[in-house]
């Protein structure tokens, strides 16, 4: 199994490019040599249609990256390979049908619950716990996360806490995020969590490919101490577009590519 890419998405994630589409139409017709890995598949634009779009896999990705001068080539390349793991294919995938299948529209929003069905859905079949509060005591990077004998105490208290601005409700997903609920698949499945509390109580939602991985990483782990730098990256790319199928889509793939391990 592999996974294919819109080639005009690529290179707007490389270039920045507002009119990646034309400068992509030009570009392979200049590089006769990527037509053997490009490929027309049917996807899903913004109007809700399938159009015919050309898409590219890991070896056309890679002949591309040899033909554009950009900058940010090693970042963009760390990023696809990350998505090499099949765990990480397969919950992606499920990511994706959050929203293609309007699954989120059924499930709570801002509770312990609706956490849980999030986290069951990107991980159902993948995990034996998908979904399930986990019963042993975790650390990550010398950071000792809630201890699971305090649970329903610590899960009243972030359900009580207010959530009426997009101050408060960074302050509730910086909380979940010390209780880290899951073995595995906390990040993933709470910034959707976060995402779905934003649009339903303020209409707004985060723009995570405005938020670089080396920042978000290090603001998240200071937030038990000080979240002053975590709110002030969401804060900054919060959007209106709730229902824009593009900021939904690259929010997935940022967020599965904050998990990925540099080496």
């Amino acid at each position: 199994m592999s996974w294919w890419y819109a080639a005009a998405d690529v290179i707007q994630a490389l270039l920045q490019n507002n009119n990646s589409r034309r400068y992509w139409n030009t570009f392979k017709t200049r590089h006769p040599e990527l037509s053997p890995f490009c490929r027309q598949l049917k996807l899903t634009a913004a109007d809700g249609k399938q159009y015919e779009t050309d898409c590219l896999d890991q070896a056309g990705i890679n002949q591309l990256l040899l033909l554009l001068p950009v900058k940010n080539r090693v970042l963009f390349s760390e990023w696809i390979k990350g998505m090499a793991d099949p765990i990480d294919e397969q919950s992606k995938r499920n990511a994706y049908e959050l929203y293609e299948n309007s699954i989120l529209e059924t499930s709570e929003v801002g509770t312990v619950k609706g956490l849980q069905q999030i986290h069951a859905f990107l991980f159902g079949g993948l995990y034996d716990f998908a979904g399930q509060i986990r019963t042993k005591n975790i650390s990550k990077g010398g950071f000792i996360f809630a201890n699971c004998q305090f649970f329903d105490q610590i899960f009243r208290n972030i359900e009580t806490m207010p959530d009426n601005t997009a101050e408060e409700i960074i302050d509730k997903y910086v909380e979940m995020n010390i209780v880290h609920p899951f073995l595995e698949g906390n990040g993933r499945a709470t910034r959707i969590w976060l995402d779905q509390l934003l649009k339903e109580r303020i209409g707004k939602c985060v723009d995570w490919q405005q938020i670089d991985k080396k920042a978000y990483l290090s603001a998240m782990e200071k937030s038990p101490y000080d979240a002053s730098e975590i709110k002030r990256l969401l804060l900054s790319a919060l959007t209106d577009k709730i229902n824009d199928r593009g900021i939904f889509m690259k929010g997935i793939d940022y967020s599965y590519y904050y998990e990925t391990v540099d080496e």
